[in-house]
C-alpha cells in the first residue's frame, strides 16, 4: 500500500455538491478505505463501460455477417414451420367443422376459454387437459 501511494499524484478536482454528497454517502458502502479510492474505482469502472460499448460497435464485419446469416436462417426455418403448422390446423378445423354442430355462442365462449388456458399455461396446453375438460373432469 505504501509503494502504491508513492506513485499517486494529487490534483484539484471540481465537482458539484450533490456529487460530493454521493461520494461521502457511498464510499464506505463499497468497502473503500477513502473517498479517493472510491473515485478512482468509479473512473476505472466508467472507462471500462465506455470501452466495452466501443468494442460492440467495432465488432469485425465477419462476425456480424455470420450472426446475421444464422439469425436469418433460423427466422426462415421458424416461418416455414409455423406455416406448415397453420396448414395442418386449418385442415383439422375444416374436418371438425364439417362434422360438429356447434352454435356461435358456444364457439365464442370456447374461444375465450382457450385464450385464457393458453395464457395461463404459457402456450403449453395438452390434449389430456382438453380431453378432461370436455369430459367434465
Amino acid at each position: 500500500m505504501i509503494e502504491e501511494n508513492k506513485n499517486k499524484k494529487k490534483f484539484a478536482l471540481w465537482i458539484y455538491p450533490e456529487t460530493r454528497k454521493l461520494i461521502t454517502d457511498w464510499y464506505k458502502r463499497d468497502n473503500c478505505q477513502s473517498q479517493s479510492e472510491f473515485i478512482e474505482k468509479a473512473i476505472k469502472f466508467y472507462c471500462g463501460y465506455i470501452s466495452a460499448e466501443e468494442g460492440v460497435r467495432f465488432l469485425p464485419a465477419a462476425i456480424t455477417t455470420a450472426m446475421t446469416g444464422m439469425v436469418d436462417s433460423l427466422e426462415n426455418r421458424m416461418a416455414r414451420l409455423i406455416f406448415k403448422l397453420a396448414v395442418e390446423m386449418s385442415m383439422m378445423m375444416n374436418i371438425l367443422a364439417s362434422t360438429a354442430e356447434v352454435d356461435e355462442n358456444t364457439l365464442h365462449r370456447l374461444r375465450g376459454k382457450c385464450v385464457a388456458d393458453v395464457k395461463r399455461s404459457i402456450g403449453s396446453v395438452t390434449f389430456e387437459d382438453v380431453a378432461k375438460f370436455q369430459k367434465g373432469e
